[in-house]
């Protein structure tokens, strides 16, 4: 009998916790494998703590608090107190496809060679989004802030240098949590602010030490579409601060290149006569001006 931990961080939203819960007890339970979840609560003031005590049903659940702000703090907490052989992550404004829990494990058990899994993460659409957010021409707004990662049907080994997966749909066998160590607190989102990128640290950190990692495309999560987000002035906030993190994890040092490439967008921003195409012009502007910020926090 092989076990899974199914671990969730969470900060303040008991209602898109409770969506993910719910969307993992209605998972088919392979026959094999005993799966429990284990929920990390970071820095809540909401109810969320009360709301779990009082859950009776579904995947045996446990759940701790970490106080200190920051994603990578409460991940830090939870992931020595992991005695499973493995654990995948989900975040709390996921819902997770029927077949994941099964997804995961079969993967696990096809594929011995695997340290790290990654599978897809698709918006969860529900027809309320703007036009724009899912236009794919030339003047699509990337990145979004609805994160999306999907390297096709077929089951493959991502090499290094190819697209690196977050943490929100991430397996890992226990074994290599120590030797990967801690996620940055450098990185990361506190609370519900624009941070992150320290999962990719976290998996480059592991890719280096020789950790293979298997894309499995069944290993399906759906990443929850928040409105409010999809506004000109939040996804050019995100696309700088998500730019920044990224040049910094990748060591990118300051060049000339990046003023020009910034320069270039600004044009292109004040003369577009269009509201699709400035759009898309000023977030490529706010992300090449985030890769800079981070290039020269690394000088």
């Amino acid at each position: 009998m092989h076990t899974l931990t199914v671990l969730i961080c969470t900060h303040d939203r008991r209602e898109l916790l409770s969506r993910a819960l719910a969307s993992l007890d209605a998972c088919r339970l392979p026959a094999n494998w005993d799966v429990r979840i284990r929920v990390m609560a970071n820095a809540c003031s909401d109810d969320t703590l009360d709301w779990l005590a009082k859950r009776q049903h579904g995947i045996p659940l446990d759940f701790d608090h970490e106080p200190r702000p920051g994603k990578s703090n409460a991940l830090n907490r939870a992931l020595p107190g992991i005695t499973t052989d493995c654990v995948t992550f989900v975040d709390d404004d996921h819902r997770v496809d029927a077949g994941y829990i099964e997804a995961v494990c079969a993967a696990f058990d096809r594929h011995p060679e695997a340290d790290l899994l990654c599978g897809r993460i698709l918006p969860d659409w529900d027809g309320s989004e703007p036009d724009w957010a899912r236009d794919t021409g030339p003047y699509r707004v990337y990145p979004l802030p609805v994160p999306r990662f999907d390297l096709g049907d077929d089951c493959i080994e991502v090499p290094t240098g190819k697209a690196i997966p977050g943490g929100g749909n991430l397996a890992v066998r226990s074994a290599w949590l120590a030797r990967i160590g801690s996620f940055s607190t450098e990185l990361g989102p506190q609370g519900h602010n624009l941070g992150g990128a320290e999962d990719i640290e976290w998996v480059k950190r592991g890719l280096a030490l020789g950790a293979r990692l298997i894309y499995a495309p069944d290993m399906v999560q759906y990443h929850f579409v928040d409105g409010a987000r999809l506004r000109t002035g939040y996804v050019v906030r995100k696309a700088f601060i998500r730019s920044s993190s990224v040049a910094q994890v990748d060591g990118v040092r300051p060049a000339a290149y990046m003023v020009r490439k910034a320069l270039g967008y600004f044009g292109s921003a004040a003369t577009s006569l269009t509201a699709n195409r400035r759009r898309h012009y000023l977030v490529r502007l706010a992300a090449s001006l985030g890769e800079l910020h981070g290039a020269l926090k690394n000088r």
